[in-house]
């Protein structure tokens, strides 16, 4: 398992250097569309409202993700309590709304804008496209990564020194399986942990893609607010972004609680999502002088990224998140439990559209 940690902080260390470094540069161009700029504010007040803005969403944000992570302490909710399914379920609806109401429509926005020319960005559907790489290469990283872990912890012949250890005229009654969804032991009153192991696994690969999905449109945003040069831009933009990631942080923080990290891992990744919002700010508050949001390079940029992210972010909310939990036996059994996890969804999804009309 540590080398699955220290394979995942080099990755998120990674993508944090290139969200950092690399695309402020790109984002960063001449003006070529004529477009009647915003009425601009005093410059000092604008500057404390940013100032601002970078503590609340920080604040917002860590308040989200962190909730969640207290299950350890709150038997409410813990994951093998029902109401955490409801709790997953709003935090699920969160993160597909914020994939197809908030994210896609900005690509779309920006990959049609007529400041791009014609050929070729008006004579295909990229943002369609690249959500749909993004969402297929998800799925690929989702099954390469199960599949590499599963042969390392889950080989065979690790297993054999069990075996010979109860002797030869027993091998043949003691067995164990495990499999990707269930593990279960014969001729043995031990209950098998392959299962248990298995599934932590997989709620670790699975928390580690949602928060690089999350990650990616976390900078775009704060780059936005940090780049805005009116207040009343700012204002709205400022209660909507700490709402949004409130509740984004809470999606994240009820997978990383499932996946039951080391508490220094969890910190880590819990600091890592509270901290992207208020740097993409301070990158846009540095680069506001020389930032041009209708440029062709800011928008081929900004559309392909948020086009990837809102891939990203659609197919682990339905189908890691939403398809694992709503075929779960305990909720097809439960027919309460299973309206109050539909009931939930659709306020996650429905709070998380209303914030679409401010940001």
């Amino acid at each position: 398992m540590m080398k699955f940690q220290a394979c995942s902080n080099t990755i998120s260390n990674l993508f944090f250097s290139v969200c950092v470094f690399f695309l402020p540069t790109m984002v960063i161009g001449g003006c070529t569309c004529d477009i009647e700029e915003a009425k601009k504010s005093d410059s000092s007040e604008v500057l404390h409202y940013k100032i601002g803005s970078i503590a609340s969403v920080l604040v917002a944000g860590a308040l989200g993700v962190s909730l969640p992570l207290l299950s350890k302490r709150i038997p409410t909710l813990d994951p093998k309590n029902d109401i955490f399914f409801m709790v997953k379920a709003f935090a699920a609806g969160v993160i597909l709304a914020t994939g197809f109401v908030h994210i896609l429509p900005e690509a779309f926005e920006s990959l049609t804008s007529p400041c791009l020319k014609a050929n070729p960005w008006g004579k295909f559907p990229f943002t369609g496209f690249v959500a749909m790489l993004s969402s297929i290469g998800t799925l690929m990283v989702d099954s390469f990564a199960t599949g590499f872990y599963h042969r390392q912890h889950f080989n065979p012949s690790k297993q054999v020194p069990a075996d010979e250890e109860l002797g030869d005229e027993h091998a043949g009654h003691i067995h164990v399986h495990t499999h990707a969804t269930h593990g279960h032991a014969h001729g043995s009153a031990v209950p098998s942990e392959g299962s248990v192991t298995s599934e932590l696994i997989r709620q670790r690969i699975i928390s580690q893609v949602l928060e690089i999905g999350i990650v990616v449109h976390s900078v775009i945003i704060g780059i936005s607010l940090g780049t805005a040069g009116s207040i009343d831009t700012i204002k709205p933009l400022l209660v909507a972004l700490s709402f949004h990631q409130f509740f984004e942080g809470m999606g994240l923080g009820g997978c990383i609680s499932q996946a039951e990290f080391e508490s220094k891992s969890t910190a880590i990744m819990a600091t890592f999502f509270s901290l992207t919002t208020p740097i993409g700010i301070a990158i846009g508050m540095g680069v506001s002088s020389v930032y041009k949001e209708n440029s062709p390079t800011a928008l081929t940029v900004e559309g392909i990224f948020n086009s990837a992210s809102a891939g990203i972010l659609i197919y682990m909310a339905l189908v890691d998140l939403l398809a694992a939990d709503f075929m779960n036996p305990r909720l097809q059994k439960n027919l309460k439990l299973l309206l109050g996890a539909n009931i939930s969804l659709l306020l996650g999804a429905g709070c998380m559209s209303l914030l679409a009309k401010w940001a």
